[in-house]
Parts: structure tokens; sequence; C-alpha cells
């Protein structure tokens, strides 16, 4: 298959690629920086000379939006809303203009999107989507509306002919540097990953290769549309997760932080304390409906599988250095 991914320069786009690469597909990815052979121009915005490679091809795996690993301040909530619906926009419009469109067409989202909660998880047909919660910071509901609108981009373009999945997707989890496993392995690994704010809050994730199989799914299941939850089926309280990931690590200690500890060191890392204070109770109801089966299903084996690869990154790099 041909596969474009508008933003795919990420991490989670690298993770695709890799994979798809891996399988004989060409890819094309579409970038405001572009290096290498398979990277084609685009802007994000406005249709352009990138728009010829959506016809014909097979499948568009839309990433593009500005990172959430930022403060969340007016101007970078803005840029998070802008980037994300402008792309599926212009996305959208390349797909309505080309003679032969692609036959799907999967938009990235975010688990964000549904409530912070404890005391069930949210599917697809029965979750309760964020933004009206008490006793929650009121921008919490701001990331609600950048989501809704992310996907209300996807759902109003003209596309009869192309099948439209929006990737409701949990934290990914893989060994590449940079990514979210490896900020959280490095706190594990220096004693500082203990409970946040009492850990009871609730991590969704999904395990790298579970994700690349779980898009893979939804290319050829050509039943499904809308919204699909890309989380592995047992989240699990912040405390617990942290604790099973020092595990792999073996290391025994983890110093809790309470809310104010993790409002200053999300200031010093840029970041935001949603990421790690919101609870994510989410599952894969539609995608387990649909027969996938995840290879990674709890975190402790996800965590062992991932640490191992993550060791032998650093023999690889030793060794060359």
């Amino acid at each position: 298959m041909k596969i474009v991914i508008p933003g795919g320069t990420g991490q989670v786009g690298a993770i695709l690629e890799r994979a798809f690469t891996a399988e004989g597909h060409q890819v094309v990815i579409l970038t405001r920086r572009p290096r290498r052979p398979q990277d084609v121009a685009w802007d994000g915005v406005s249709l352009g000379d990138w728009a010829a490679e959506l016809d014909g091809c097979d499948a568009v795996v839309n990433l593009a939006g500005r990172s959430v690993s930022c403060r969340y301040t007016e101007a970078n909530l803005r840029a998070m809303m802008d980037s994300r619906v402008d792309s599926a926009r212009v996305v959208g419009e390349a797909i309505a203009a080309a003679a032969a469109p692609p036959r799907v067409w999967l938009q990235m989202s975010t688990a964000t999107v549904y409530a912070h909660r404890h005391d069930a998880a949210n599917d697809e047909a029965s979750g309760v989507i964020g933004g009206q919660e008490k006793g929650v910071p009121d921008y919490w509901a701001y990331s609600v509306r950048i989501t809704r609108n992310w996907e209300r981009a996807q759902e109003e373009a003209d596309t009869p002919r192309t099948r439209k999945v929006a990737l409701r997707a949990a934290m990914v989890m893989s060994p590449d540097r940079g990514g979210v496993f490896d900020v959280l392995s490095r706190m594990a690994r220096l004693g500082l990953g203990g409970p946040v704010a009492g850990g009871g809050q609730y991590v969704s994730w999904i395990h790298d290769q579970d994700f690349v199989r779980a898009v893979q799914f939804l290319v050829d299941h050509e039943e499904l549309s809308g919204p699909v939850n890309l989380a592995a089926p047992a989240p699990l309280p912040q405390r617990d997760f942290m604790r099973a990931l020092r595990t792999s690590w073996r290391m025994p200690l983890g110093l809790p932080a309470t809310r104010w500890m993790a409002e200053a060191g999300a200031f010093a890392l840029r970041s935001d304390t949603e990421l790690l204070l919101k609870s994510r109770r989410v599952v894969p109801g539609r995608l387990l409906d649909a027969g996938f089966s995840f290879t990674y299903e709890t975190w402790p084996k996800a965590a062992d599988e991932l640490v191992r690869r993550a060791r032998a990154r650093v023999r690889t790099r030793t060794q060359r250095d």
C-alpha cells in the first residue's frame, strides 16, 4: 500500500513508519521541514502540491498537531487547537478533491476527551465525555473542547468515498528516546516514581506494538468507522502503574509527590499537571468487540518488554560509541 502520514515526524509517526516500511509499504511523511526522500513539504493549513500524494494512496493517518508536552498557557492551548483542527480540515479538503481518494482516513485523536473519573471505565458506547467535571481546573475543559473540535473537523469533511476513523489514543508506550515511557522510566530509575497526589488517578496506555497492530486492524476492517479507543484493556491507578514500572527497572524506592510538588515538577519540565493528575480510565470496547486481540493486555508484562528493549537500545548505543 501507499500510506501518507501528515505530521509523521514525531514519536508515534516514527513507530508507524518503521512498521509500515518493514512490511514493504510505501510511506510518505508530510512535514513542515522535509529532510529525507520520503518527506513532502506542507504547512498543515492550506492546500498545496502535497495534496497530490493523497490522490491514489490507500490510507491516510493524520498525526499533525502541536505537542501537548508544554505549559498549558492560553497561547499554547490555542496553538494545540488550531494545529489540530486546521490540519484535519485541510486533509479533508485534499481527500475531497482527489480523483482517487484513499479508502480510509485515520485521524489521530485522544482519550483525554473522556471525563476525569475513578468510578467506571470509559468505552465508546457508554463513556462520559469530559468538560463538566467538578473540582478540576477549568482549563481541563479546554482540552476536551480541542478534541471535540478536532474530531468534528474530520466528521464534517465531505469525503463520501473515504471511511473515517478517529483514533482516541491513550499514551503510546515505546522505548524510543524522548517519549513518555522514556520520561517515566527516568523518574522511576531515580527513585522518583512514586504515587502522585495519592496515585488513585487511572493511567490508560497502549504498548507500541499493539498500537501498530490496532492501526493495521482498523485499515483492514472496513466495518469500523467513527471514534475508536486505542488503549490496553487494563488501565490501572497511577500508584500501581509506577510500582510495576519500578519493578521492571528493579528499583525498590519510589518517593511520593504531593499535588504542589507535581506542579513544581511540571513547571520545571515545561509541562502540565493535567498529564499527571487527570484520571484517564479508558477501555477499547470497539476493538475488542471487533475481535482485536492485544499482545500486551496488562501493564507489568508490557513494562517488562519495554524495559528489555530500552536496555538493549542503551547497550547498542554504547557499543557504537
